[in-house]
């Protein structure tokens, strides 16, 4: 496109600005931190914003609010530069026993949330559909954002759904607590991930069990992904993966990201950089990514440095003072997320010239 340019834009951060607790990391290091982020910003995998404001329509986020850790300045001030927004259902809101029907129509509801987000904010926020659209994004000085993922119980008898979906702009799918993806994956399962495949768009196998996430990493021909996790190695908590998923996924080319939560990382900005050298170790380098999950109340238990999108360049200068290699940290903020998004898309054509 002729409006794109070589260099992406600054995401307007500057290691002056950031808050105090960045006292408690080097200073050199943070410098070097902010330098990245202005090359390769953040590319998160959950942020779950979309629910809050589902509640709250006519919250601003062009200010910020202490009542929600998510806003556009404290995104910018982080160097976020893509986003993908969750459109799962709460489960207080989508029990066991919901219907179909049900979950389906509150995930529509989130869609068009989603959609009016982007609508309202055009300078700030666009929708992102593709690895290109990631990338003409930073250099116009936008957040890409992706929609997904959406829960597969929305998917009963039928792939329309996913279809529609895919129409949307949605470009993730969860199959966890779905009926073909509950302790096996079923005839209609492969299914589903072979029309994800066709459509790209990703798996998302966040809180699946261990073998049913091996199970679909390895029937996926595009990579897979698990949007928010940590290591179970290092905190046994339910919704952390293990290191056999974590190896099964670099064996499909996928990623882990770990999420900003302290009851699966600790509270400590030192104990989730533990993890993020957990996961790189195991999954590998091209295998780990970012999934803080922000977009709650201030009564999210958070790590301490870590409780906003602000905190991220103190994350990239912790991970440099261990010894990452600045290429490797451009890799976790920005590049495997591009990646695996047009490794889908490269699926997706392949799958289309099979047809």
């Amino acid at each position: 496109m002729a409006d794109l340019q070589d260099e992406p834009h600054s995401v307007g951060i500057g290691a002056e600005d950031l808050p105090a607790p960045a006292a408690a990391v080097a200073a050199g290091a943070l410098d070097r931190a902010v330098a990245l982020l202005a090359v390769h910003p953040v590319a998160d995998g959950c942020n779950t914003l979309v629910r809050t404001l589902h509640q709250r329509p006519y919250h601003d986020i062009e200010t910020s609010d202490t009542g929600v850790d998510t806003d556009i300045p404290r995104l910018r001030a982080g160097g976020v530069g893509a986003q993908f927004w969750s459109l799962l259902v709460p489960s207080a809101r989508a029990p066991e026993n919901a219907t179909g029907d049900q979950v389906l129509s509150d995930t529509l509801d989130q869609i068009d949330t989603a959609l009016t987000l982007m609508r309202r904010y055009p300078d700030s926020l666009c929708l992102a559909l593709s690895a290109d659209d990631m990338a003409d994004a930073r250099n116009r000085g936008r957040i890409a954002s992706f929609l997904g993922p959406v829960p597969g119980r929305t998917l009963t008898d039928s792939l329309g759904a996913l279809r529609a979906f895919h129409a949307l702009g949605v470009r993730s799918l969860a199959p966890a607590g779905a009926a073909w993806a509950r302790e096996e994956l079923t005839a209609f399962g492969h299914e589903v991930v072979r029309e994800a495949n066709r459509l790209a768009i990703l798996l998302d196998l966040t809180d699946c069990p261990p073998a049913v996430a091996c199970r679909l990493a390895g029937a996926s021909k595009a990579p897979v992904i698990i949007s928010n996790t940590a290591a179970a190695s290092l905190n046994p908590h339910p919704g952390n993966v293990t290191d056999e998923v974590l190896a099964a996924l670099r064996e499909a080319n996928g990623l882990a990201m770990v999420t900003f939560d302290s009851a699966r990382t600790g509270d400590s900005l030192h104990a989730v950089a533990d993890h993020f050298d957990h996961v790189r170790a195991i999954a590998g380098p091209h295998g780990v990514g970012l999934g803080a999950a922000f977009g709650t109340g201030p009564d999210h238990p958070r790590p301490t440095g870590l409780t906003d999108p602000e905190g991220y360049p103190r994350l990239i200068a912790e991970l440099l003072e261990r010894g990452w290699p600045e290429s490797e940290v451009a890799m976790l903020t920005w590049g495997n997320v591009q990646r695996v998004v047009r490794d889908a898309e490269f699926t997706a054509r392949a799958a289309g010239h099979r047809r």
